[in-house]
């Protein structure tokens, strides 16, 4: 009987070494060998460094007395207060800087990207010119030089500008009345919360109506009824349970009221002037992206060019204009770290600076500054990402 060779003969086994799949497991695993020695070797070395100068490692330091002042603080702080303390003071100043620079860096983008494109000749000149401008000029210079201009060249307490008896501004900053709350103002923030809580189920009601029927509810007047008609509808109600405490000059210096020091605005300004213009240049690439056939459709079915830009035009951008948009955030956020340059006591410098001067904790210092700016980056790209969702364009 005939043998058939091909049924005897096999094929030469390939060693493993040269298998793509075995080769491409193999990588991975040397590689996170390397990666964990080499963090085993930092953390050793580290180790072996602060034991020989006899630097205490752990983080006790944080309930012990900081003994200096902080000339911001939105929680009450005193020199006698723990180390730990003055971290949640300095990251309070930072969130306060991040929170109402990324409102207003927003708000002036969209303006700015907006007037960019406008057929006015004027106007969109003199956009691109500040994008341009203020894109190519070192952020750093810039929050010295608007320091120096807001908060250097202003007079002093005795020459203060005065704005109607109730604004003064001199270079320790702008002063301004405080409210002061009296029993019974807890009810107006909740009817705040009850009138946010309300805005949010009727905008989603109105946009469930408009899909099914369409048409369209006042969303916008109803929601300022809501978020600002309702509080103020409940302070009445309640007798109006606050005053305002004005500033007065008594000496050298005003006191009562509330002041935001040079260091607070000179910074907000510079990082909202800063990045504005980076927002503005993603607003104009968003609108310029959308397919301009969806403006003459909406002209053709009687829309006004206010309508179609806000109805229209923006809502199909924002897939364009987000993701850029999330990194000019975090940018921002972590671009407030250079408010050491003027002093302002932010989480750098309260806490990678003058707590670690004085305790000499410079790993964990500086560790839990990072971890602080880390928390805050994936925070920020979590939320941002789940927006991001929610405004996908969605095919019915």
């Amino acid at each position: 009987m005939a043998v058939d060779v091909r049924d005897t003969a096999r094929a030469p086994e390939t060693p493993f070494w040269l298998d793509a799949r075995y080769r491409a497991i193999m990588f991975q695993v040397i590689l996170l060998v390397l990666v964990v020695g080499f963090a085993g070797y930092i953390f050793y070395n580290t180790y072996q460094n602060l034991q020989r100068r006899g630097i205490a490692s752990g983080f006790d330091f944080l309930g012990s007395t900081a003994g200096f002042d902080i000339i911001m603080h939105l929680v009450p702080y005193a020199a006698s207060e723990s180390f730990g303390r003055a971290l949640l003071v300095g990251l309070l100043n930072t969130l306060a800087v991040a929170a109402i620079g990324i409102v207003l860096a927003t708000i002036l983008g969209f303006v700015v990207g907006v007037a960019r494109l406008s057929r006015n000749w004027l106007i969109s000149r003199i956009a691109s010119i500040y994008i341009e401008v203020i894109r190519n000029i070192p952020l750093l210079l810039q929050i010295i030089f608007w320091y120096q201009v807001l908060g250097k060249s202003t007079p002093g307490p005795r020459q203060s500008i005065d704005i109607g008896g109730l604004f003064f501004i001199n270079n320790r900053g702008l002063y301004m009345p405080a409210p002061v709350t009296e029993p019974g103002f807890w009810l107006t923030p909740v009817a705040f919360a009850a009138g946010v809580v309300a805005t949010i189920v009727m905008h989603r009601w109105a946009r469930a109506r408009q899909m099914a029927t369409g048409q369209q509810f006042p969303v916008l007047w109803t929601a300022l009824g809501l978020i600002f008609g309702l509080p103020i509808l409940v302070l009445l109600v309640t007798g109006m349970p606050f005053h305002w405490d004005y500033p007065k000059l008594q000496g050298f210096n005003f006191s009562g009221g509330m002041v935001l020091i040079p260091e607070f605005i000179s910074l907000t300004f510079a990082l909202v002037i800063y990045t504005g213009a980076f927002i503005g240049e993603n607003v104009r690439a968003g609108i310029m992206a959308v397919n301009h056939g969806q403006t003459e459709a909406s002209y053709a079915l009687g829309l006004r060019p206010g309508p179609t830009l806000r109805l229209v035009v923006i809502p199909q951008a924002m897939r364009v204009i987000i993701p850029p948009l999330t990194s000019q955030y975090l940018n921002l956020t972590k671009n407030s770290s250079l408010a050491t340059a003027i002093g302002y006591p932010d989480l750098v410098a309260v806490f990678a600076g003058t707590v670690l001067n004085q305790t000499g904790q410079a790993v964990e210092c500086i560790a839990i500054t990072m971890g602080v700016y880390l928390f805050l980056s994936l925070t920020t790209s979590v939320f941002m990402n789940w927006f991001n969702r929610r405004v996908a364009l969605k095919e019915r």
